[in-house]
This record gives structure tokens, sequence and C-alpha cells, in this order.
């Protein structure tokens, strides 16, 4: 009996050590402010890291405009900076890119009986380190209800997405971005995410991989809501 939990001890040890430590992390915080049927703002902090939670080495702060045009479509600009220091160690300089970038954004959402489509479409303006640089993304976002028919208050649901990241130099494909995780809907104005991504790079000679555990907290708030009559309060 002894054997066979010193057995199971030294997997789970070098289980942590090969998988989970080697994983990276990806946090975001990304805030929604509806201003009236058709405009809305919002606001986004990422903080990833090249091992569990340790060796952090990119940061972003971002935000921008949401503007509705129908139920399904809306577009989205948006401008942000993103750092990226030394892979070993946190924040550990010099930077090996300092970027500040401006996008314009289509969505389009669909229906498909219980499961929710996101197709997001993006053009970037990029001044970084290297230069001036375009790049275009396109995102498929799948997203189903699993304890309701719908993505309301007190649903769980199941998520997956997959990006592509295109650029005007060669080798033009040059990443893909693959997601796949659950969540769930606290209130109408708070939920989260977690799952597991895995970013590939290519390059014109090689191409390299990298997984993350990711967790979202997101946060959808009403400009205009009002304190009910009990005295309880909105953000303020």
């Amino acid at each position: 009996m002894m054997h066979k939990k010193l057995c199971i001890l030294v997997f789970i040890y070098f289980f942590y050590n090969t998988a989970i430590a080697q994983t990276g992390t990806w946090s975001l915080i990304n805030t929604k402010i509806k201003l009236n049927d058709n405009w809305s703002l919002f606001t986004e902090v990422q903080l990833r890291s090249m091992s569990f939670y340790d060796d952090f080495s990119y940061y972003e702060l971002k935000g921008g405009a949401n503007l509705k045009l129908s139920k399904n479509i809306s577009l989205t600009a948006g401008l942000g900076t993103y750092q990226t220091f030394l892979p070993t160690g946190n924040f550990r300089t010099p930077k090996v890119n300092d970027e500040f970038r401006t996008w314009l954004q289509l969505n389009m959402n669909q229906n498909e009986k219980r499961l929710k489509l996101d197709h997001r479409y993006r053009v970037e303006q990029r001044w970084t380190s290297d230069g001036f640089r375009h790049r275009f993304r396109y995102r498929l976002n799948a997203s189903l209800p699993i304890s309701k028919k719908t993505i309301v208050p007190g649903t769980f649901f199941l998520n997956s997405s997959n990006e592509l990241f295109f650029t005007t130099r060669a080798p033009y494909f040059i990443r893909n971005r693959f997601f796949a995780g659950c969540g769930y809907v606290f209130t109408e104005t708070f939920s989260c995410q977690t799952g597991y991504m895995k970013q590939t790079d290519f390059s014109t000679s090689d191409k390299t991989k990298k997984g993350y555990i990711h967790i979202s907290l997101l946060f959808n708030l009403d400009w205009n809501s009002k304190p009910d009559k009990g005295g309880s309060d909105s953000m303020g």
C-alpha cells in the first residue's frame, strides 16, 4: 500500500513539474460600460507569465468604444499599450517590445439553436520597437449554455475559440491562438471564465508553441442604472 501511495506522489510531483509548472498564465480583467442602446465603452488589463504565476513577461492596457449597428452587428475602435519583457524573471529588462497599437473591428453574432457564434474581424496598426506594422485577425468564438437554455445570470457555459493572425510580410500567417474552457454568469454585471489556451507562433524557419492557464473576470456595467428603492448603490 505504501508503495502505491509513493508512486502516486511521485507521479503528481513529476506531472506538476513537467505540465503545470511549465504552463504559463494569462489573466485579464475586462470592463464594459453601456452608455445607451447603441454606444458602450470598454477597458481591459492583461497580464501574462511564462511559468505558473511566475516569470511575468507581458502586460497590456487598452480601451475603446463600441457602436451597435443592429442586433447582431457592431463596430469597435480601440487603442492601447503592449509591453513585452524578457521571458525569464518578472518584468525583466531590457524590453523585447514596446508597442502602441490602434485597431478597428467588426463584430458579427449568430445563434444556431442554443449555440452562440461570434465572428470578430480586426485590423491593427502597430507602432513597435521594430517599426510600424499592420496585422489582420479573425476569431471564431462559440459559447454553449449548459445549465439553462440561454446565457443569463446563473448559467454555467462552455466556450471555445480559435483566432488567426496575418501580416503583410512573410510568412504572412504568423500565429494561431486556440482556447477551450468554461465559465459562469454570476449576475448581470459579473461573470468569469477559465480554461486552457494554446498559442502557436510561426516564422519563416520554425514554429513555437506555448500553453497558458487562462482566467478572465468580466464586468458589464450600465451607466444609466439607478439604485433601487432599498438604497443599494451602483458603482458610484
